[in-house]
C-alpha cells in the first residue's frame, strides 16, 4: 500500500518539489502525492521568516484537517525577507513544513536576491509572482519555473530549489532516533 502524501497547495511546481523530495529521501517506498487547496492563513505575499514558515506550517495542518486519512502532510510557502536597511535589497526563498503522524520536520530553501526592478513592483503592492511576469511578459510564471528559473534561465527552477527544502526538512524521518517524536497534535 503506498505511502499518501498530502500537499497543501494546488500549485504544479509544489507538487513536483514534494515528489522528487520525497523519492529521493525514500527511494524504495511507493508514494500517492494529493494535493489540496488549503489557506496559508498569512498575506499573499509573506515577509519575513516567521510569516512564511507560520504560512507553510498552516498548509500542512489546514491539509491535515481536510484530508485527515494520510501519512503526511506537506506546506510549502515562498516568501520574501529584506536584506539591507535601504529596503532596495529583497531575497526570496520558501519555507517547507512536513507533519507525519508522529513528528513534524521544516526546514528553509536557498534564498537569492531580487532585482531593483521586481523589489519596486513589489514595494508597490505587486507578490512577486506578478512582478515577475510583469518584468519579463509573462503570465502566472509561478506556476512553472518561478522567479527563480526566470531570473537563472532554468538552471535552477522553483520546484528545484523547493526540492532541497522538502529533503532537508525531511531530517526527522530519516533520523528518528536524534528527533523526539511528536503526537502530531501540536500546532
Amino acid at each position: 500500500m503506498p505511502t499518501t502524501v498530502i500537499i497543501g497547495s494546488g500549485n504544479p511546481s509544489k507538487l513536483e518539489a514534494v515528489c522528487d523530495g520525497f523519492q529521493a529521501v525514500f527511494p524504495e517506498q511507493k508514494f500517492r502525492f494529493q494535493t489540496s487547496q488549503v489557506s496559508s492563513e498569512v498575506p499573499s505575499q509573506p515577509m519575513g521568516d516567521q510569516e512564511t514558515l507560520t504560512g507553510a506550517r498552516n498548509r500542512a495542518w489546514n491539509s491535515k484537517a481536510v484530508i485527515p486519512d494520510a501519512d503526511f502532510w506537506v506546506g510549502l510557502e515562498g516568501g520574501l525577507a529584506p536584506i539591507e536597511n535601504d529596503g532596495k535589497s529583497l531575497a526570496a526563498y520558501s519555507w517547507v513544513y512536513v507533519l507525519g503522524k508522529n513528528n513534524t520536520g521544516f526546514a528553509r530553501s536557498a534564498s537569492y536576491i531580487l532585482p531593483n526592478k521586481i523589489t519596486a513592483l513589489i514595494q508597490q503592492g505587486l507578490e512577486q509572482g506578478d512582478a515577475d511576469d510583469l518584468v519579463f511578459g509573462l503570465q502566472n510564471s509561478k506556476q512553472s519555473s518561478g522567479g527563480v528559473g526566470l531570473l537563472t534561465k532554468d538552471l535552477i527552477t522553483r520546484s528545484q530549489l523547493y526540492s532541497m527544502a522538502v529533503k532537508l526538512a525531511l531530517i526527522p524521518f530519516i533520523q528518528p532516533q536524534l528527533y523526539p517524536a511528536t503526537t502530531g497534535s501540536e500546532r
